[in-house]
């Protein structure tokens, strides 16, 4: 029996194993119901056993039985023969009794005898067979006690484990139900799945359409940059040539006011101009007699031109490093303009950044270079004006800019903490070394290319770095209080360094001992911006410093040798300096320009 039932569990399990190619969820089934036969199938087997082993008992119990009835049978014939045997002595006696009266009392006896013995034996065998049967029936009814006990048992495990089926069943039914959902939802996804691969397609479809038409608008609008870029161009060369022939003129005029040429009515034409520009012919004179000065450098005295350069405020002023007549402003207007010191004329406009405001400018060799806010540097041909570089990398703000001499390389400073030299020698720009702080740095200057870099920064202090190396050769920490504004490197010297920070001072610092050598203060000179600049005057000992005041508008110049005051021009600003510089002077002599708050630009005299 135990054997039939393994047998059929087996073939139970091979009906319910799920094909091979039902999905995961069958396998789980599987392996649940195999789990619940496996714990189902071990309570039967001690039952099995012990139905087993009663069976064997009873059978047992029957063969002794059938054996002592087979016995007592047997007996029982045993004494018919032998009363049947004593029967036929008793009557063959009786006839010799009666033949021979002598012997009959004896007969009798015996047959006395014979009766007890015989009423003996039935006694004996009702007496065996009533043992045998109470024996029997004691060994039955405790056997089945024992039976019924084992059958109440098993009924009990037997309606347990019908309560463990059905919740089985349950749960299978369940786990069924849960499958014909799965199955339903897989069968949802793949509708799903299968819209989506079509919208995508769809969509895939209409981007190839949308990129052709964008190539195709792309192309037409370079073509129509290309057609104004060569109007553009040929308007530059125009403007170009009617510049020329305006200086030509320009210079011819100077001439004939000068004596060179006398025309007719030249001296009162030189009268009528004069009287228009609103000077006299001795100040002319005095004019021309201070250029260069005593030292090659001209004080300011008095403006010259004032000029509304910008509609917003100005950011920074940088005449041109070639010695030429032009001077470059930036703005928060995110443009640079470039103004001519012989008659305050705007000469071009250099607009990028989109609205984003312009922080700092150089102009040299016939490049125009700004920063902004937009994290670019652009590059500008001066003659052509085209942009001919873009330099891209700082994540953040650039602070300041400075093209190197030769007009090869520019160096950056940004708010991202880093200072980076850019090659501009090729067509393509490359960045050849980053330097990186943990301040940022609001200004640089370069002597010359074998110089280093010094640059000015947020916390106070000034740095220099080896453009060769990359390494950062100097640093002298909290110089200023509040931030350094501007450096300067001094003019013909490679070892002193001008210095002005928002602690209202300049410094000269230097390098060799790393120490300050002079110190510039006045009660009325406020530095309020972080771009506010300073400068030596342009002369081989710069023997002068200025700075604009950021609060009165007014300009400090000093004097280098006794650090005392020299000229403190005012009522040209109406509003605070933000920049200033002091350059060389073009072929008229003007050096000195500043711009405000309000995008005012002043060539001084």
């Amino acid at each position: 029996r135990v054997a039939d039932m393994k047998h059929e569990t087996m073939r139970r399990r091979k009906y319910i194993r799920p094909p091979a190619a039902t999905p995961i969820i069958m396998e789980d089934v599987y392996n649940l119901i195999q789990e619940r036969n496996s714990y189902e199938t071990i309570p039967f087997l001690p039952i099995h056993a012990s139905n087993f082993f009663l069976s064997n008992l009873a059978d047992a119990l029957q063969t002794r039985c059938e054996s002592l009835e087979k016995q007592y049978y047997l007996e029982q014939q045993q004494l018919l023969v032998e009363a049947h045997q004593i029967e036929e002595a008793a009557q063959d006696h009786g006839t010799n009794t009666n033949d021979n009266d002598p012997s009959t009392a004896s007969s009798s006896e015996n047959t006395r005898l014979r009766v007890e013995v015989a009423q003996l034996h039935s006694g004996l065998k009702e007496k065996i067979k009533k043992e045998l049967h109470s024996t029997a029936a004691m060994e039955a009814r405790q056997a089945l006690d024992s039976l019924q006990e084992e059958k109440l048992a098993q009924e009990i495990t037997i309606s347990s484990l019908k309560m463990e089926l059905e919740r089985s069943n349950e749960i299978t039914t369940h786990l069924q139900t849960e499958l014909e959902n799965a199955k339903s939802l897989t069968r949802l996804s793949e509708k799903q799945f299968d819209g989506l691969k079509d919208a995508i397609r769809q969509l895939q479809v209409e981007n190839e359409e949308k990129t052709t038409l964008n190539e195709r608008l792309v192309e037409n609008a370079v073509a129509e940059k290309e057609k104004m870029a060569e109007q553009f161009n040929s308007m530059n060369d125009m403007v170009e040539k009617l510049q020329k022939e305006i200086s030509m003129l320009r210079s011819y005029n100077k001439k004939s006011e000068k004596g060179w040429f006398r025309l007719p009515n030249s001296q009162k034409e030189s009268k009528s101009t004069t009287a228009a520009k609103g000077t006299s012919a001795d100040d002319t004179a005095a004019a021309q007699a201070r250029k260069w000065g005593a030292f090659g450098a001209v004080l300011p005295s008095k403006p010259l031109y004032t000029i509304k350069a910008h509609r917003e405020d100005a950011s920074c002023v940088m005449y041109d490093g070639t010695n030429l007549n032009l001077v470059a402003t930036s703005s928060s207007d995110a443009t640079v303009r470039v103004w001519d010191t012989s008659n305050g004329q705007l000469q071009a406009t250099f607009s990028g950044g989109g609205s984003l405001p312009m922080t700092g400018v150089d102009m040299s060799g016939g490049l125009v270079t700004c920063c902004g806010a937009d994290k670019t540097c652009r590059v500008w041909q001066y003659k052509t004006k085209r942009l001919i570089h873009q330099l891209a990398g700082h994540s953040q703000k650039i602070t300041c800019v400075k093209l190197f001499p030769g007009e090869k390389n520019i160096v950056t400073g940004s708010a991202d903490r880093s200072i980076r030299i850019w090659d501009i020698s090729r067509h393509i720009y490359t960045q050849t070394t980053t330097f990186r702080h943990s301040s940022t740095a609001n200004c640089s200057d370069v002597f010359v290319e074998t110089q280093p870099v010094v640059t000015g920064h947020l916390d106070g202090g000034v740095r220099f770095w080896d453009v060769r190396s990359g390494d950062r050769v100097l640093d002298i920490p909290t110089l200023h209080e509040g931030g350094v504004t501007s450096v300067q490197w001094k003019p013909g010297s490679s070892h002193q360094v001008l210095t002005c920070g928002r602690d209202s001072t300049m410094k000269i610092i230097d390098v060799r001992t790393q120490s300050v050598v002079k110190t510039f203060r006045n009660s009325a000179l406020r530095i309020l911006s972080n771009n506010a600049r300073c400068s030596f005057s342009p002369d081989a000992a710069g023997k002068c410093v200025a700075c604009g005041g950021g609060d009165n508008g007014d300009v400090f110049v000093f004097d280098v040798a006794t650090a005392d005051l020299k000229k403190r021009l005012s009522s040209a600003h109406q509003s605070g300096v933000v920049g200033l510089a002091w350059g060389k002077g073009g072929t008229n002599g003007q050096q000195i320009a500043t711009v405000d708050k309000s995008g005012v630009l002043v060539l001084w005299a």
